[in-house]
């Protein structure tokens, strides 16, 4: 008869990283798409005022509406399976980020059937089916290339804050080492994945990505605070799983680093 006490850490576990490798995925795909926070909430454009010429709207790149699920997940995992779990995870939502970009690339050399390549509209216009899918989907290797690279240093931040502030305040106010964490590590990976994608990789002004990347980063700073609620039922929801007995067991084995 299997032990169920034994495999609820390791059900745990997979249930966490699939949900975080596969919000990572989509972060990095749907980023492609630029959207107008104003619009999409119906209010007028903001036109702030920066340090740059032109005044700034609040446009984002899609890919944050997901991000602060992957930090969420990071604090979580961090919580109860500790610096090397969450390690294990960000690795390995790195090379499914490049296999799932390198199966991309392979699938727009593919040559499309005559059929598909046009596509009628509704309103009879027609679009470029090809076009538009290596198009969405075929971004620049110094965007991919920055992403990554933000990514993996904003997790390893992420980890670090969350322990140095968990071994300070120990079991209580998780809201305190959720939020710290991840507040901490955006801020970073705001502005590397910009300056490599944008500024080493394109013609961006370094006072273009500090101003955009502060616009990004007020966006993650207040999702990161609206997520706290979040973070707390997740984490009564583990706790009622796995039993106070074995949750405190697997959070001290992920402070002492085990």
């Amino acid at each position: 008869m299997h032990d169920t006490h034994h495999h609820k850490p390791s059900r745990l576990y997979l249930l966490l990283g699939a949900f975080f490798v596969t919000n990572a995925i989509l972060a990095e795909f749907v980023g492609a798409k630029i959207f107008s926070l104003e619009s999409t909430l119906g209010v007028a454009p903001l036109q702030l005022r920066t340090f740059i010429d032109d005044p700034l709207d609040l446009n984002l790149t899609a890919g944050v509406l997901l991000w602060p699920f992957v930090f969420v997940m990071t604090d979580i995992v961090n919580e109860y399976y500790g610096t090397k779990g969450v390690r294990r995870l960000s690795f390995l939502a790195i090379g499914m980020i490049v296999y799932a970009f390198a199966a991309v690339y392979a699938i727009m050399q593919l040559e499309p059937a005559g059929w598909w390549r046009t596509k009628t509209l509704a309103d009879g216009s027609t679009i470029d089916m090809e076009r538009s899918f290596d198009a969405i989907f075929g971004q620049g290797l110094w965007i991919i290339g920055g992403s990554i690279i933000a990514f993996l240093v904003g997790q390893m931040l992420d980890v670090w804050v969350f322990q140095w502030l968990k071994r300070r305040t120990g079991e209580r106010w998780i809201w305190l080492r959720a939020t710290g964490s991840t507040v901490a590590s955006q801020l970073i990976d705001s502005f590397v994945v910009l300056w490599i994608a944008f500024g080493l990789g394109g013609s961006w002004s370094a006072s273009m990505i500090v101003s955009v990347a502060l616009v990004n980063y007020a966006y993650k700073f207040v999702a990161a605070l609206a997520m706290t609620p979040v973070v707390y039922a997740v984490h009564g929801a583990i706790e009622r799983y796995l039993g106070r007995e074995l949750a405190a067991k697997m959070r001290a084995a992920a402070l002492r680093g085990e």
